[in-house]
């Protein structure tokens, strides 16, 4: 008997499907990515990481009967997607979100029940293709590059997977995986002024466009960059400083169709195996975008990143903490209003490396701080340091 194309792509995103329970485990011995989604959803609320709203892992397979419930909504939905959009999503899918896949767009009503609960498509294939424990829509977020992104009630809506970010939940209060205690100064009477390099001191490396890295910080009146990136590696500055004008930036090693920051055609003379193996490991990396509410970050990579940003916590606290944001989720790490009126910190690791409020770090894969025998930033084998632009 011959398969119509239809049924074989059907068939195929079928057994591409997101592994759960006893499945879970067994591929995520031999994924990384895996693992790490893996790892993400295993841990418990506010269980020493960072930011993962996903519930502990229930152990073992899901049963027959469920399986088979979940099997025959999925086939049902993707039996109604004709070829080019089963095409579009095999490729997103199969991709791990690494190409550039249209949207997927369906009525926005049509919601499926599975079990006692209704899902609305989008989580659904969420649910199928990416994160086997999500229960509600209010648990993801939209990417700029999708068309359903800031539209409130659409007609059709967007239901490619790999359209979407699992969002980090910031417990009350963050597990420690970085504690920095802090005496706040009064903030500077200058809101305009230009904020400097936590380690570069305004060294004069070219950057992109031929300015020295002074002149993209400082230039008078410019306001065509929102901000600029630096890539380290250990205490090492690779490259030039990287001025972003777009309102969104792939970081990345190695990226199907990538356009941005490649990390990856960066001469270094690093010869130490471990930045070796950690800039590998980069992959597909971060999306920095800055949006209406502030500036979020995508892990689009395998592993998880590290971030400390001063609006990440609570204005009152007088500490500062490293967030650790596993594979596919995604964190506001920097918010504009909060930055003004957050208070300049001044604590041992600052009275070594200047910093200032408009700041954030990210480390790939490596964490830093008291849990880690990594106590600064500056020990981490491939980090970024993002300076944003306060005029």
């Amino acid at each position: 008997m011959f398969r119509t194309k239809r049924s074989v792509l059907v068939r195929r995103l079928w057994r591409s499907r997101a592994p759960g329970g006893e499945e879970e485990e067994e591929a995520a011995a031999g994924d990384p990515g895996a693992a790490a989604a893996a790892e993400a959803r295993a841990h418990v609320c506010g269980g020493g990481r960072g930011c993962c709203p996903g519930k502990a892992g229930r152990g073992g397979r899901a049963s027959a009967g469920a399986e088979a419930e979940l099997k025959a909504l999925t086939h049902a939905v993707l039996k109604r997607l004709k070829e080019r959009q089963l095409e579009g999503l095999l490729h997103a899918v199969e991709s791990r979100g690494g190409a550039r896949t249209p949207c997927l767009l369906l009525p926005a009503k049509a919601d499926s029940r599975l079990g006692q609960h209704w899902y609305p498509l989008p989580v659904l294939l969420c649910k199928v293709f990416r994160w086997p424990d999500l229960r509600h829509c209010s648990e993801v977020k939209r990417l700029c590059c999708c068309e359903s992104y800031g539209k409130a009630h659409p007609e059709l809506v967007c239901c490619n997977p790999h359209h979407l970010s699992r969002l980090c939940e910031l417990e009350s209060p963050p597990p420690p995986y970085s504690r920095y205690p802090m005496d706040f100064l009064k903030p500077t009477d200058c809101p305009d002024s230009v904020p400097s390099s936590t380690e570069t001191g305004g060294t004069n490396c070219l950057a992109p466009g031929g300015l020295s890295d002074s002149q993209v910080l400082q230039e008078p009146g410019d306001r065509s960059h929102w901000c600029v990136v630096a890539y380290w590696e250990e205490k090492t500055r690779v490259g030039r400083l990287y001025s972003v004008q777009e309102p969104s930036l792939d970081i990345f090693y190695d990226l199907p169709q990538g356009n941005g920051f490649c990390l990856g055609q960066l001469n270094s003379d690093n010869k130490s195996q471990l930045v070796q193996k950690v800039r590998s490991k980069i992959g597909y990396g971060i999306q920095l975008t800055k949006e209406v509410d502030g500036v979020w970050v995508y892990n689009r990579s395998s592993y998880p990143i590290f971030i400390k940003s001063a609006t990440l916590d609570n204005p009152d606290s007088r500490t500062l903490l490293v967030h650790k944001v596993f594979p596919g989720f995604s964190i506001k790490a920097f918010d504009y209003e909060k930055a003004y009126s957050l208070q300049r910190p001044n604590d041992h690791e600052f009275m070594q490396q200047p910093w200032t409020g408009f700041t954030v770090q990210i480390s790939f894969v490596k964490g830093w701080g008291q849990c880690y025998t990594r106590q600064f930033i500056s020990s981490c084998p491939c980090w970024l340091e993002v300076i944003f632009n306060n005029r």
